[in-house]
């Protein structure tokens, strides 16, 4: 059950998704950077703009691979105040952490766009995309950046933790997920090839011009 790579992934994911109604208004965001190739394949197979979402991990200072949270670009934050209080992460700490991701966060959307403006996504359906969904915190940052502006929000993941599916579908309208095991014990062991996606293969894919599509 193992998809190719990302690609094939949004392959599948996009057939899903496109036979949806109410498209004609949409826009699919890919969150950076693995999201990005499964949400070209989406937005190419509804016929929707394509465009991104830059989300960051807040890491434990000193354990960065630990999750406290993460924030997404449009002001998105999502904090495990769990993680935080067990690790004694203080207020000060917890605000550089944010300040540098941010900065970060900037830096990359201004690498990706190349000048290009963003998407308005104003009362529009969005269509948000990543390679999997494991604890959801990127994807809840994501949901908090898009929910004030946007018309209606829909989830597409080629895998997910059914549970953490579960527990995002009551923040959007729709949640749409190719596979959905439970446990999950790791997004990569669905995907035989599932290496970082670099800064180039993301600027390809967002400046590619959509030239096939269903439409809706």
């Amino acid at each position: 059950m193992a998809f190719q790579d990302r690609l094939e992934a949004g392959r599948v994911l996009g057939e899903l998704v496109a036979k949806l109604p109410d498209l004609k208004d949409g826009v699919v965001l890919g969150l950076v950077r693995g999201g990005v190739p499964v949400a070209y394949e989406v937005a190419r197979a509804c016929g929707l703009p394509l465009d991104i979402l830059v989300v960051r991990k807040l890491g434990v200072p000193g354990q960065e691979e630990l999750a406290m949270g993460a924030i997404a670009s449009g002001g998105g934050v999502v904090l495990n105040e769990y993680i935080v209080r067990s690790y004694h992460v203080s207020e000060k700490k917890l605000e550089h952490v944010i300040a540098r991701e941010t900065q970060e966060m900037e830096r990359r959307e201004k690498l990706y766009r190349e000048g290009r403006p963003a998407v308005d996504f104003t009362q529009r359906l969005v269509i948000l995309v990543d390679d999997g969904l494991a604890t959801g915190a990127s994807m809840r940052a994501a949901i908090r950046a898009v929910k004030g502006r946007a018309g209606r929000v829909i989830i597409a993941v080629p895998v997910g933790a059914k549970s953490t599916c579960e527990e995002l579908a009551q923040e959007v309208d729709h949640v749409i997920c190719a596979r959905m095991p439970e446990p999950l014990d790791a997004v990569s062991l669905f995907y035989r090839e599932f290496g970082p996606t670099s800064d180039e293969e993301v600027k390809a894919l967002i400046s590619r011009p959509m030239s096939i599509g269903m439409g809706n």
